[in-house]
């Protein structure tokens, strides 16, 4: 048995990896890149078959954000050309839901843009949530920036199954992305949504400059909040935004990282997201793999892959899709 498939079935039997084991799989020579995804595809067939959930963002209210991101196009340092608009209302978001019902996504994700969301946001969104559960019975995932306690139990009364806030990067890391918020304010958001009973969804972006050490720690970070879900975003560098030129990824480590994450997370659902086409390129189909979940047509400001092209992937790859009505949260 090869070393990778070793630290497989290492981990398979709850052991953890030391940082010099992660830091193994982030400086796996090429020619082992094939042999890592099968360690971690043992990791996943064991907990995922080959089921693939497919999610779908709506992205309801976009720009005039006050936040400085650097890698974001709606944030106040921004000088992207985007669409700026106020929240979506709410016959919008519904047709959003039948695309996404239509499209074969187990989980409709409500995004908007903000620090966090209002009241008459929340009320919207509430309100949205609750008729997409009776027309559609797809899972629902929000992700309106921080939250407050009373709003994280107004949603979860409505029938969100799930809220996204990433962590973005490590917390030694955190400033050299963003000033506006820290990195507890982010931890918090997640704990809040624990407590509501809501399933916390949590993620990162790779790509902004961050070390091997960063990548190692966000994954154990991410271990340590317990998020159900995992999306790896990677960096689509937009001009006018702080972190335009930055072009420090190439695909097979983009699948290194992606390894990491189902090593150190095991069990968790690894979703490949934002930047996948431009990161990835033609080896997008080896990332399922280690992952098990991806988005389906376009992200918040950048384009996605056609679906069409997704679910022939999917069919030539040989997993199955996890439909809506395998999703329906009772």
């Amino acid at each position: 048995m090869g070393y990778w498939k070793e630290l497989a079935v290492s981990v398979l039997n709850g052991n953890e990896l030391s940082d010099a084991e992660a830091l193994r799989i982030l400086d796996c020579p090429d020619q082992e890149l094939l042999e890592l995804l099968q360690g971690a595809y043992i990791i996943r067939h064991h907990y995922y078959g080959n089921k693939v959930k497919l999610n779908m963002i709506i992205n309801t209210k976009s720009g005039l954000c006050p936040e400085n991101c650097g890698y974001c196009a709606q944030s106040s340092v921004s000088e992207a050309p985007i669409q700026k608009y106020k929240m979506m209302d709410k016959e919008t978001i519904l047709k959003g839901a039948e695309q996404a019902y239509n499209l074969n996504a187990g989980t409709y994700c409500i995004v908007a843009s903000g620090r966090g969301p209002s009241e008459k946001e929340i009320d919207t969104v509430t309100s949205a949530v609750e008729e997409i559960k009776e027309r559609y019975g797809l899972k629902v995932c929000a992700c309106l920036g921080i939250l407050k306690p009373k709003q994280a139990e107004r949603l979860k009364a409505a029938g969100v199954d799930r809220y996204n806030h990433n962590l973005n990067t490590s917390v030694k890391h955190h400033n050299a992305i963003t000033t506006s918020h820290t990195y507890d304010d982010r931890v918090n958001t997640v704990e809040i949504v624990k407590e509501s009973g809501i399933s916390p969804c949590s993620g990162v972006i790779l790509g902004m400059k961050e070390t091997k050490q960063d990548v190692v720690d966000m994954a154990r970070s991410l271990k340590a909040l317990d998020a159900d879900s995992i999306p790896v975003n990677f960096l689509h560098a937009i001009d006018g935004t702080p972190l335009e030129g930055t072009d420090e990824l190439n695909p097979r480590y983009c699948l290194k990282v992606l390894c990491l994450m189902r090593f150190i997370n095991p069990t968790k659902e690894i979703r490949i997201s934002g930047g996948r086409e431009v990161n990835l390129r033609s080896l997008q189909p080896l990332g399922l793999y280690p992952a098990n979940s991806i988005f389906v047509g376009d992200y918040l400001t950048t384009e996605g892959q056609e679906t069409t092209a997704d679910h022939k992937m999917l069919q030539d790859l040989g997993f199955d899709i996890e439909f809506a009505k395998e999703e329906i949260t009772t």
